[in-house]
């Protein structure tokens, strides 16, 4: 199943649908693809009086089977159609069309975590959220099982009375599934039954209902409310609530069996935007575009326009660099780390050797005397058997034996299935050099306990060499208080931006490993089809997993200030972030063992009790992003694409720059000579009266590189207050294979606002 992939490698799965596309018009057959059609809306000639007439007169002028699938108004003008390669160029040259875009599949990214982010008083911290249940949440995923306590409307009010959303009937879902919690449920199949034929309904609802748990998880993770006795399996017991528990909740449908599409989820944000919603949480990606063939950041951009907060995860295609989605300016990009709170399974060996695990296997233990263990490459006829596929193990070589398996290729929890249907006791799953130390917890069909790659190695070893060896584990239930935390997630994409080097992505992290949230009653916690168990709550980890996290802060500062932009609620979480443990340390990432760098964490983790009170916000207006496309050198009908307006242009006797773009942070990009570079931003205060002093420095590994600010004192004698300040960077030439990190950080008596400072050289 796609979610539980070991890596969601979204841009490969992007990349390979159109190259297909591209190589079935070469081949010369009449495949036909969907694609989403840009139009100019003030250019509909006076021979029509509805732009619906106008788009089909359109689509028939070059195609006589084509039918229209949607029509955007809202977010976009246009509508999307089944197309071959040559009928969309074709539409491509007619009077009105901007822009014609291939659809892309996009994949989804996939109790204690209010405590660990310091809500567990959130009443105190956020006064408002007691009373800021008319901020409303939408939530583009797999659906929702709205039977869940997690929707319980008890002592909510009545629904927002500008809420425009409706509770869609479909099969397995009534109207009646929505409350005052759960306002809206809504699900969008158009466009993916075009591609992939008719919604199999033995398999999944023709509904809002989530039949997969993602949606189910994300949606309660963002504004869940309080549910006592929450447990998966009895560990990670306790009251689990979203971060928003008084927020409303919208979910709309996008993604199926065979994966979401791109016009669905353009069509879905559209209607959350005409019904209201103030938040748009989007736990999936597709891989890198320019941003006016992004659905996601089309959508974004005039959603942002419309005062809404959009918040995507960056990805799990981590640690390598240049691997994170969704990096549009005005989407708020998610990275994800751990929590304070960890699983432990401990294995030991016939040789006396212990190693510390993870798992969340709850059933009946092993013997509590030695069983014997063996390698599944020596328990396999297949070149791949050490990966425990499908059909590789052989049964009287691993029947009553613990089998080590390496991880990799197939699902994680699907190799213990595999291992037990050969007729194996139990597993250990170790980590390869591509996840290294990283242990993600699961619920295991047969005792099991997954390992770092270090441990892998000497129980592999231990295994091969020893043909007596023998294994126990023993599983330690649920810690809390790990330390260090948080970690940067192995599997966290990381930028820097390969769309706009630019902007330095991702924003920020949050927690997004092993945690606990609400679950469809369809599906077990493994996510396989064989696994009959079923459970309220489940664990799992992935930037899916973060970004509702950041949704539902959002919500909560929406609640606190109201009058706050998207740009200004995102600089708000950027700036008061932190990138040190109280120690003084820099947060680790586990896939290096070293501090992480902004190409990492962004500004650093989340700090939501400093991020209500910022002190100063960098804002961003809708202007200010035209004039960064602009400087990205973008022409008019491509801005049109993404503002809907052709009178938005570029004016040819102005200068405009990348590094004018007003964001919290700095991306720096010298030539390979070294040379000085500057950045201006604008801050706006948002707090009491007060002088701000800035400290800056930067350095790449052992070269400094000098940064300046002018001026350096910034003063303050009300709310609303502008001013403005230049950073110039001065660097060398290139240092040899490094790039530099800094932080630029204003002070007063009571608020500190930092930026991160990425260096790279071209």
């Amino acid at each position: 199943m796609w979610r539980h992939g070991e890596r969601c490698v979204i841009f490969a799965v992007a990349a390979a649908a159109l190259l297909a596309a591209a190589a079935a018009a070469a081949g010369g057959r009449d495949d036909r693809h969907t694609y989403i059609v840009h139009m100019s809306h003030s250019a509909m000639p006076n021979d029509f009086v509805e732009h619906g007439e106008w788009y089909a007169a359109s689509l028939q002028a070059v195609s006589e089977a084509a039918t229209v699938l949607y029509t955007y108004d809202t977010l976009v003008h246009g509508y999307s159609a089944r197309l071959t390669r040559a009928e969309a160029e074709a539409l491509e040259s007619q009077p009105g069309v901007l822009i014609v875009n291939p659809e892309v599949r996009y994949e989804l990214h996939t109790t204690r975590t209010p405590e660990f982010l310091g809500l567990d008083g959130t009443d105190a911290l956020f006064p408002q959220s007691s009373t800021g249940s008319d901020v409303i949440i939408g939530v583009l995923d797999t659906g929702v099982w709205p039977e869940r306590p997690s929707y319980d409307d008890t002592g909510f009010g009545p629904v927002p009375a500008g809420w425009k959303g409706e509770c869609e009937k479909g099969n397995d879902f009534n109207a009646s599934a929505c409350n005052k919690k759960l306002i809206g449920a809504r699900f969008f199949l158009t466009g993916y039954e075009a591609a992939k034929g008719p919604v199999d309904t033995s398999k999944e609802s023709r509904s809002p209902r989530d039949n997969d748990g993602h949606g189910t998880h994300t949606s309660s993770t963002a504004a869940g409310g309080a549910v006592q006795g929450a447990d998966l399996l009895g560990y990670a017991s306790g009251t689990a609530k979203g971060m928003a528990p008084r927020a409303r909740v919208a979910t709309y449908k996008v993604c199926w069996v065979g994966g979401c599409f791109s016009s669905d989820i353009l069509k879905a944000m559209e209607v959350a935007v005409t019904d209201g919603v103030d938040v748009l949480s989007l736990s999936l990606g597709g891989g890198t575009a320019d941003y006016y063939r992004d659905s996601i950041a089309v959508g974004a951009f005039s959603a942002m326009e419309k005062g809404i907060f959009v918040s995507c995860s960056a990805g799990n295609a981590g640690p390598g660099a240049a691997t994170l989605s969704n990096g549009a300016p005005w989407i708020t990009t998610v990275g994800a780390g751990t929590i304070d709170r960890d699983f432990p399974a401990y294995v030991t060996l016939g040789n006396g050797k212990n190693y510390t695990g993870v798992s969340l296997y709850s059933g009946k233990p092993l013997p509590t005397t030695p069983v014997p263990l063996i390698y599944a490459g020596n328990a396999s006829n297949s070149s791949m058997g050490q990966l425990c596929m499908s059909g590789s193990l052989i049964p009287e070589k691993v029947a009553g034996k613990i089998v080590l398996c390496d991880r990799g290729t197939n699902a994680r929890v699907q190799k213990g299935f595999i291992v037990k249907d050969a007729g194996g006791a139990g597993m250990i799953l170790a980590n390869t050099a591509a996840n290294g130390e990283e242990l993600v917890a699961d619920a295991h069909i047969l005792p099991g306990s997954g390992v770092g790659e270090k441990a892998g190695n000497a129980i592999r070893d231990y295994a091969m060499s020893d043909p007596e060896a023998t294994a126990t584990i023993v599983f330690a239930g649920t810690k809390v208080g790990i330390q260090p935390s948080p970690v940067v997630a192995a599997f966290s994409s990381r930028g820097p931006n390969t769309v706009t080097p630019s902007v330095l992505k991702p924003d920020i992290i949050a927690p997004g490993v092993n945690i606990l949230a609400a679950w469809s009653g369809s599906v077990g916690p493994s996510g396989i089809a064989g696994d009959s168990r079923r459970v309220g709550f489940n664990i799992i980890s992935g930037t899916s997993m973060s970004c509702p996290h950041v949704s539902g802060l959002a919500a909560l500062l929406r609640a606190a200030h109201p009058e706050w932009s998207p740009a200004a609620i995102r600089s708000a979480l950027m700036t008061t972030a932190y990138t040190e443990y109280p120690n003084g340390n820099g947060i680790l990432d586990v896939a290096t063992g070293r501090p992480a760098t902004p190409l990492d964490v962004g500004a650093g983790h989340v700090d939501p009790g400093k991020a209500v009170d910022p002190g100063l916000v960098y804002d961003i207006t809708t202007a200010d992003y035209v004039d960064f496309l602009c400087a990205l050198k973008y022409g008019p009908m491509q801005i049109a694409t993404l503002t809907k307006r052709s009178s938005d242009g570029c004016a040819a006797d102005r200068t405009y720059a990348e590094s004018a773009l007003n964001y919290p942070s700095f991306a720096v990009t010298f030539p390979a000579g070294g040379g000085t570079v500057k950045h201006t931003r604008t801050v706006t205060n948002v707090g009491p009266p007060g002088t701000y002093k800035v400290a800056a420095s930067a350095a790449a590994g052992g070269t400094p590189v000098a940064v300046s600010v002018e001026p350096s004192t910034l003063s303050f004698s009300k709310a609303g207050e502008k001013r403005s300040y230049t950073v110039s960077f001065a660097a060398p030439a290139k240092p040899s294979g490094t790039n530099g990190f800094g932080r630029l950080v204003w002070s007063s008596d009571h608020h500190v606002v930092a930026s991160p400072i990425a260096a790279t050289w071209n």
